[in-house]
């Protein structure tokens, strides 16, 4: 029942906010149920900590029969890996709620669609039943579509139908997927599946089904192209989810479904997603540095920095799989960090254009501070989150000794000098040297629902860059039973 409160209590604050009438009172409750769910997921983790002392697998488990007929069931748990991307989405959800203080139109309905975004994350990252994960998986779809039609501006019914359009052909091939494992393995449940011998050439026709459907999420090239339409139209709280959650879906996905349940697969396969995920750093990182249009560049960055994430799951390295899930988590708190300050800005000076900003550090110190650590952070500097995963992912992908691994590598690790060159640049020409517009100089700073959302993402940013052991030892136990699996399999 302990994790089953997860989805249970944004339903809940869903009501609640759906009963209120003023203004003041939605916004009141739907921070105080995104502040619930923060204490509530605290104490899960206190609870998974206590027992994960003497044990390693799944802890917290709940199962129950939801459709016997077709042997479905409602089975739910956590391990250092989803306690991870939890955390992540209390802290990214809370945050959005915040930085969305201002909203006015409709503003009960939006606060309802980013509290059922929430909902189906939890739900995503607890399932043990891969029906039910690919359930929450769609329960986590139509809202975005809603929350950039209604609320988004520039381009946003086409980028709003694109990303619909894109993830629902992702949803499509997962689904055709998970019906090949339940026609193999007889079971939708994911440690049952585990077990199961399946044939290697059963195998290789389901992977292909599941990793490119969950790599849809993931920004997997060449099927990332809804990621700069959809971020660059959304509202800032959806581009903060869409970015900092969202995507992570399909890497947890990629890792958790495909990755584990397939693992003679993965290594066949290994390769072709290594060439895919060099490719989507590389072209991000060069399609990032063409923008102008502060949105399209962290639109574009995700999509070079999610490719680390599926550089380490294809390099089938202990530690470039965990790199892998330190990436997901870094790159989660980093983009939703850059996605609010580029809100905060645009609510101001309503541009998003490089050339036409300058010398902000001026006149907004705090939100210009906010801007240039979620730039350097985003580059790698040491002692940020960015830094600690991105490494881990390089010192993993090195550990293949082939010469095709190596090259894909160092192509990789190239990437970070065409991120500093973008980063650096837009932080230059946008928060330093003069004012270039007089109407900037009588705009007021961050306010203090603001200063809190970006204060509740820089502390993760810091704690694990300053201390990467406390994620890396959480990801650790289910690391190594990922990696068993995978060598029990060859």
């Amino acid at each position: 029942m302990l994790l089953s409160s997860l989805v249970i209590l944004p339903l809940l604050t869903v009501l609640a906010v759906a009963f209120c009438k003023e203004l003041q009172q939605i916004r009141v409750v739907a921070f105080i149920g995104t502040l619930l769910q923060l204490a509530l997921v605290a104490y899960i983790y206190t609870a998974y900590q206590s027992q994960s002392i003497t044990q390693s697998n799944f802890l917290l488990e709940r199962d129950c029969e939801w459709f016997p007929l077709l042997n479905i069931h409602y089975h739910v748990g956590v391990d250092g890996i989803s306690m991870a991307m939890i955390i992540l989405t209390a802290i990214i959800v809370i945050a959005g709620v915040l930085v969305s203080w201002k909203i006015k139109e409709l503003s009960k309905e939006f606060f309802i669609l980013l509290l059922l975004l929430s909902a189906g994350a939890y739900g995503f990252f607890i399932s043990l039943d891969v029906f039910t994960l690919f359930f929450f998986l769609e329960v986590a779809v139509i809202p975005k579509f809603l929350l950039i039609t209604i609320w988004g501006s520039g381009k946003k019914e086409y980028s709003a139908m694109k990303l619909a359009l894109m993830l629902m052909t992702g949803s499509a091939l997962i689904f055709v997927g998970l019906m090949g494992l339940y026609y193999t393995a007889h079971s939708f449940d994911l440690q049952t599946i585990s077990k199961t011998l399946l044939n290697p050439e059963a195998q290789k026709i389901i992977f292909p089904f599941l990793f490119i459907g969950f790599g849809f999420f993931a920004a997997l090239f060449p099927f990332h192209t809804w990621v700069p339409d959809g971020h660059s139209s959304a509202p800032t709280a959806a581009s903060m989810f869409l970015a900092g959650i969202s995507m992570k879906l399909g890497g947890y996905g990629c890792l958790r479904v495909a990755t584990y349940l397939l693992p003679y697969a993965a290594q066949y396969y290994s390769p072709y997603i290594i060439a895919l995920a060099a490719i989507a750093i590389l072209y991000g990182a060069f399609a990032t540095m063409m923008q102008t249009d502060l949105k399209y560049i962290n639109a574009y960055s995700s999509v070079s920095h999610c490719g680390f994430v599926l550089l380490g799951i294809g390099m089938l390295t202990q530690t470039a799989i965990t790199g892998a899930v330190m990436q997901m988590v870094s790159h989660g708190l980093i983009t939703a960090l850059f996605f609010a300050a580029i809100g905060m800005l645009y609510e101001r000076t309503h541009t998003r254009q490089v050339k036409e900003l300058g010398g902000l550090l001026k006149v907004m110190p705090f939100i210009s501070t906010v801007f240039i650590i979620a730039g350097l952070c985003s580059l790698g500097l040491p002692g940020l989150s960015g830094f600690a995963a991105e490494v881990t992912v390089f010192v993993g992908s090195w550990q293949r000794t082939e010469t095709a691994y190596r090259i894909a590598t160092i192509v990789s690790c190239a990437s970070i000098v065409v991120t500093a060159v973008y980063i650096l640049r837009a932080t230059g020409s946008s928060i330093l040297g003069a004012v270039k517009n007089e109407h900037f100089l009588s705009l007021k700073d961050a306010t203090w629902n603001e200063k809190l959302a970006a204060l509740l993402l820089l502390i993760g940013i810091i704690v694990i860059g300053i201390m990467p052991y406390v994620l890396q030892n959480a990801i650790t136990a289910p690391v190594v039973d990922i990696m068993n699996h995978l060598n029990a399999n060859k």
